[in-house]
């Protein structure tokens, strides 16, 4: 890979390049996190390290260029980054919380709901978003980078930073391993699943 060329931008032209080209993109980098950690505070603290990084290396950054797909490539290297520390790690489980969460009389299993679930029960279907959450990170990746963000081949090529040829495969195997999951989902919703 060629060593990408740096431009030193003074420190208006760093914030105005924050502010108007970053900045826009955060609510698409907070739904593409949450996606890939299933958990809303890690989704934050990702977006978080994104931005900051984003920051750090504007330098890196072409001002004109796709911001977006710069940002979701430091993004998902971060997380991959992320992964690999914890996949590293064994698990922790904090006994005494847990034994007090459960002991606790105040607690009200019933009014307990996820605001998160609220909001977007009618936007995807539960067996669309489960099915979706079980495939592996590398297929749910370009799933949710081509067909939920619109991102083209090339810009994904350069986000995950694979051939595009890798990119059209890792698609088609992702769509088929979906429509495998999906198949009596949708013989339930009405479609004729059996056609190709």
């Amino acid at each position: 890979m060629s060593e990408v060329q740096k431009k030193k931008y003074s420190d208006k032209e760093k914030n105005n390049i924050f502010d108007n080209e970053f900045m826009p993109h955060i609510d698409s980098m907070y739904n593409f996190a949450f996606r890939l950690t299933f958990d809303e505070d890690d989704a934050k603290d990702l977006v978080q390290d994104t931005y900051l990084k984003a920051y750090r290396f504007i330098n890196s950054f072409e001002q004109g260029t796709n911001a977006k797909a710069w940002l979701f490539r430091i993004l998902k290297n971060s997380f991959i980054n992320e992964y690999r520390k914890k996949s590293k790690q064994p698990s922790k489980v904090d006994y005494q919380e847990v034994e007090t969460y459960y002991n606790s009389d105040s607690v009200d299993y019933n009014i307990t709901s996820d605001l998160r679930v609220d909001t977007v029960k009618d936007m995807l279907g539960d067996e669309i978003s489960n099915a979706l959450n079980s495939l592996a990170v590398d297929f749910r990746t370009v799933i949710i980078l081509c067909d939920l963000e619109g991102f083209t081949y090339e810009e994904m090529a350069k986000i995950l930073d694979i051939p595009i040829g890798t990119v059209r495969s890792r698609l088609h195997r992702a769509r088929n391993l979906l429509k495998e999951k999906l198949h009596s989902y949708a013989k339930d919703m009405g479609y004729n699943a059996d056609e190709d």
